[in-house]
């Protein structure tokens, strides 16, 4: 059986695309924070449905507020998120 495209955390939707490369992200090696390349892994999941729906905007916030970027990373996800979302 495939994997529903959600993942359910405490009665919340979420995309598991972008769960699985944040989880991905901190994992093994490294200092346990988001770096641009695994930010810029993450922008692509949010941009594959062609727009940036709420369960994607409800599931960054659970990033952001779960997970630590690198100052870098967070500048430039920010930042290319409100670009991107802008232009839709």
């Amino acid at each position: 059986m495939s994997e529903s495209y959600y993942k359910t955390i405490n009665g919340v939707k979420y995309d598991r695309g972008i769960l699985e490369a944040a989880d991905k992200a901190v994992a093994g090696q490294g200092d346990g924070r988001i770096s641009i390349g695994d930010a810029q892994k993450m922008m692509e999941s949010v941009k594959d449905g062609g727009k940036y729906t709420d369960v994607e905007k409800t599931t960054m916030a659970y990033v952001r507020d779960n997970y630590k970027f690198t100052s870098e990373a967070d500048t430039w996800f920010r930042t290319e998120i409100r670009k991107w979302a802008a232009s839709k």
